[in-house]
């Protein structure tokens, strides 16, 4: 009797754990089921808040060995070499950099601008259009010419000055980036003032 009692006892315990292991089974199969039935939604595309400080210009007018003054926007940090008086304007934050190079006027104007449009232009290739806008200032002799690049080039926005006779002055705009139209057009469109004040407030020494 004993021996009957414990060999039931054995065969109830067994029953249990195939049931339990049954409900687990059909559990398992449940969830996999209701998990692959609903539709995946894509995760929305954030979008990039670009707030930039509103501009405030200083002279820079420490510049040794180059015979010009300018104003720069206070959020850059200029740097220049004085032997050849070539100048960088960085932007830490934008990861961007305004170039700026000083060439005398020697005889040779015809090939400084033709030089410096053949530059431009040599973004027509990626670029979508060109803007070129006329600059002149006749009280403080600063005649040049601004370029504004759409599309996905190289360099945004540049641009030359002269006073025709003794110096001739070329800049243009580079973010340390593939080129993306859309993903910096916000700092360029930013940049692209400080390059428009740099002309404005040029100044021949």
């Amino acid at each position: 009797l004993i021996l009957l009692r414990f060999s039931f006892h054995i065969l109830a315990t067994h029953l249990l754990l195939m049931k339990i292991s049954l409900y687990t089974l059909l559990f398992v199969i449940g969830s996999l089921l209701s998990s692959c039935g609903g539709d995946t939604l894509p995760k929305p595309k954030g979008g990039l808040r670009l707030d930039y400080t509103p501009a405030v210009y200083t002279p820079v007018t420490q510049l040794p060995n180059c015979p010009f003054s300018f104003e720069a926007n206070s959020l850059s940090e200029v740097k220049y070499q004085a032997h050849d008086c070539d100048i960088n304007i960085e932007y830490p934050a934008m990861h961007a950099t305004i170039y700026l190079t000083y060439k005398p006027v020697e005889g040779n104007l015809k090939k400084l601008l033709k030089d410096a449009q053949k530059f431009t232009y040599e973004h027509t290739i990626k670029a979508d259009n060109i803007a070129s806008t006329v600059f002149a200032n006749d009280s403080t002799h600063v005649y040049g010419m601004f370029y504004q690049v759409y599309g996905n080039a190289a360099s945004q926005s540049q641009f030359y000055a002269t006073d025709s006779l003794r110096h001739f002055i070329s800049g243009s705009i580079y973010f340390k980036a593939v080129p993306n139209y859309d993903s910096i057009q916000p700092a360029s469109a930013y940049i692209e003032k400080d390059i428009r004040k740099i002309m404005e407030s040029l100044q021949w020494k």
